[in-house]
């Protein structure tokens, strides 16, 4: 039943998001996580630790963690199976799911940006790209600021929607959970700082595993999605993909930013900078770098055809499913 979880997930998602009301009152799931990491990195990440304890710190803070979400996944089906008839134990089960889901709130953020740049220029676009980037922001011109928004559109579709989904399919909602919270413990301590280099070292490595074989599918729906729209061109994500793929700094971020890049003929990544640190990276594709709004309503468009194909995806297991099982 995992595909059907899923069917309604996606469908939950792209209807409803997560209402704001509902963020303001009891938080979100990943905020709760976050929270646990933070209470355990304060504790267990100590300055005067030595790098190896550290380093084995976070592997336990990883554990704890991992153990916490799926006990808590567990425990909530086994009292759906307990208070609800099987199929409404389902839909529930999706519509929690679907909370793990970004596809519509990646839509939003990243319109956000596009009509930012449109009704208040410069200020308004580094402002709402700084909510979704966690590069610098203050300094981007529109070009920057585009391809800052493109980059994070292609990578979090594969971060935030297929690979949530995929592990859902995978392994229900105990199995969307645990990639969240791998993902979400990458986000916060997984990173090369002085604090972070050892504690954060399990989450990063990780997160790079479990998200190699949603990266994949994500470049595959994207060129599939290009084939299906007027001003994409699916041969060229495909050989940007085979040629520029592999030459990101990240082992999974440069196959849908590739894709993406090859399919409108844009030039995305390269180097760029986070805290003031300068990151050498690779440039994706070779197309325009000269950026604007226009490019970012274009990927839009793409990206909201993958999303289709995805969902089309889902819907056509979960028929197979519910014929043959």
């Amino acid at each position: 039943m995992h595909a059907l979880t899923s069917l309604i997930a996606l469908c939950v998602d792209a209807a409803f998001g997560y209402p704001q009301w509902l963020f303001a009152r009891i938080g979100h799931p990943v905020s709760w996580i976050g929270r646990l990491i933070a209470w355990l990195e304060e504790r267990w990440n100590r300055p005067h630790f030595s790098f190896a304890r550290r380093r084995a710190n976070g592997l336990v803070c990883l554990l704890v963690l991992l153990a916490a979400t799926a006990g808590a996944c567990i425990a909530f089906e086994a009292a759906l199976d307990l208070v609800l008839p099987p199929v409404l134990a389902i839909v529930v089960t999706g519509a929690v799911a679907g909370t793990l889901i970004a596809q519509r709130s990646l839509y939003e953020h990243v319109t956000a940006v596009a009509a930012g740049l449109e009704d208040g220029g410069i200020e308004a676009g580094r402002r709402a790209v700084g909510m979704i980037v966690g590069r610098d922001t203050a300094v981007l011109d529109e070009a920057a600021v585009s391809r800052a928004a493109i980059e994070s559109l292609a990578e979090n579709y594969s971060d935030g929607v297929v690979a949530p989904l995929f592990w859902l399919l995978v392994g229900g909602l105990p199995g969307a959970a645990l990639y969240k919270a791998i993902n979400t413990s990458d986000s916060m301590i997984g990173h090369k700082s002085e604090r972070y280099r050892a504690f954060g070292w399990a989450a990063a490595r990780l997160d790079d595993l479990v998200n190699l074989p949603a990266s994949r599918l994500a470049a595959l729906t994207i060129i599939a999605a290009a084939a299906t729209v007027p001003d994409a061109d699916a041969k060229s994500a495909l050989s940007t993909v085979v040629s520029d793929a592999r030459r990101h700094r990240s082992p999974n971020a440069g196959w849908p930013e590739a894709a993406m890049a090859g399919a409108l003929d844009l030039r995305l990544a390269g180097p760029r900078r986070y805290g003031g640190t300068l990151v050498d990276d690779a440039y994706m594709g070779s197309g325009r770098s000269d950026l604007n709004a226009a490019d970012i309503r274009r990927a839009l468009r793409l990206y909201q055809r993958a999303c289709i194909i995805e969902g089309s995806a889902v819907l056509a297991l979960t028929l197979l499913a519910l014929l043959f099982f």
